[in-house]
């Protein structure tokens, strides 16, 4: 595996490309560049961020592997959309729990798209069972759920997203002071970011500083699923 030191700058531009053109032939014509652009540095920074994970949490996992690891397959599943290119035009690479099998999992992400760059924290679409662990524990532990959110770096940096249901689920009391959080689906916070960091050699050490700004976040609701932190 190469040294990380940053992405390169054709990077961004050949996904660029990519978007102009999704299409087999085009991709199968620049598979080198694909390779050398995107997914061999990909896997570098993957590689090099297990050490920086494990300083934040011994628990979440980078797996520097064309398949099966951290780095999400360039494949799109077009069976469920009117959409039909073939091919995802970002890096999405997910370093999710010990304890999870999919991108349902805990987990920190890092996005890199043209004017899209960021990174995320905490878990996307839990099962139903996660869900109303997660909204049992808001319940249960209100003050440090709000102390979570409220953490200085944590708030001024992330945004808290993802669905959420109109209506207040069923058997939770819809007058309850924190109701939008456990009306929420998902549980990610995402900070974005300006497309030139990934470029640079400290891009390791910039990710893991905003995955540390949302430590009591993630430990928050790894405790909730009894996940170890």
């Amino acid at each position: 595996m190469n040294r990380f030191d940053g992405f390169p700058k054709d990077c961004i531009p050949f996904l660029t490309r990519l978007q102009q053109n999704n299409e087999r032939t085009w991709f199968e014509e620049n598979k080198q560049g694909y390779e050398a652009e995107v997914r061999e540095p990909a896997l570098a920074f993957i590689e090099s961020m297990a050490s920086e994970l494990q300083a934040i949490s011994p628990y979440f996992r980078a797996i520097a592997k064309k398949t099966g690891g951290s780095l999400m397959r360039v494949y799109r599943d077009t069976r469920f959309t009117r959409d039909k290119t073939p091919y995802k035009t970002n890096i999405g690479i997910h370093f999710r729990h010990q304890a999870g099998k999919d991108v349902h999992a805990p987990g920190f992400y890092v996005h890199v798209e043209s004017g899209r760059c960021f990174v995320g924290a905490g878990i996307w679409r839990p099962d139903s069972g996660s869900l109303s662990r997660l909204r049992d524990f808001i319940l249960d532990n209100p003050a440090s759920w709000t102390a979570a959110k409220m953490h200085r770096p944590f708030k001024t940096n992330f945004q808290l997203e993802g669905e959420s249901l109109k209506r207040p689920p069923r058997a939770y009391p819809a007058d309850h002071p924190l109701i939008e959080d456990l009306k929420r689906k998902d549980f990610i916070a995402r900070c974005n970011f300006h497309d030139s960091e990934i470029n640079k050699k400290a891009f390791c050490k910039f990710v893991a500083g905003r995955f540390k700004q949302a430590d009591p976040f993630m430990s928050y609701l790894c405790t909730a699923l009894e996940l170890e932190y």
